[in-house]
């Protein structure tokens, strides 16, 4: 069992990072939301353009503006994002949307896949499992979401993840399958 400290010294850790990378992002030209282009992302694996993201080498996506979550970390096999669930995103009956969950963990779910794929190749989320264990309200704070890639082969990527609090308390969880393909940009 966490203490109240350690709790509050996580929140500070978690805020400090968040605040990091969206100054990165700003610094970078990245502030904004939008799509990359297609010379942008050419050539580039699935983690250098998850890493780029990052960076604010290049635009996040519109998704994250309306979901206000963030890209916090990536690697090799892996995805964090954090969000903080907002008054916006409850349903009519005055709880956090179950789909607020869904697209918060398949970011995660589908970037660790993401983070895996060589240049060349993109996946779509082809279907997802997911299980809401802890109801999260506008007072919990922010939350993470942490992605793992379980297998990426040629044509299937799974993966796992897990949306915390501070406290390390679990509020859902999820895995996924994703279909991978050639990806063959356009370039104007």
């Amino acid at each position: 069992m966490q203490t109240d400290s350690t709790v509050q010294a996580t929140l500070n850790a978690w805020q400090a990072q968040l605040e990091d990378v969206r100054r990165r992002r700003v610094e970078r030209g990245g502030g904004h939301a939008g799509l990359a282009k297609p010379q942008q992302v050419l050539g580039k694996t699935g983690l250098q353009v998850m890493t780029a993201l990052l960076e604010g080498e290049l635009p996040h996506p519109y998704m994250a503006d309306t979901f206000d979550c963030e890209l916090i970390e990536v690697g090799e096999g892996l995805a964090v994002f954090q969000a903080t669930p907002q008054l916006k995103h409850y349903n009519p009956l005055g709880s956090v949307h179950g789909g607020w969950y869904a697209t918060l963990l398949d970011f995660a779910l589908g970037c660790a896949v993401q983070t895996k794929l060589p240049a060349g190749l993109g996946y779509t989320t082809s279907q997802i499992n997911l299980n809401i264990v802890r109801a999260a309200n506008t007072q919990t704070g922010p939350l993470r979401c942490i992605g793992n890639a379980i297998h990426v082969g040629r044509q299937i990527g799974t993966s796992e993840a897990r949306i915390v609090g501070p406290d390390g308390k679990l509020y859902a969880h999820a895995t996924t399958t994703c279909a991978i393909f050639e990806a063959a940009p356009k370039i104007s």
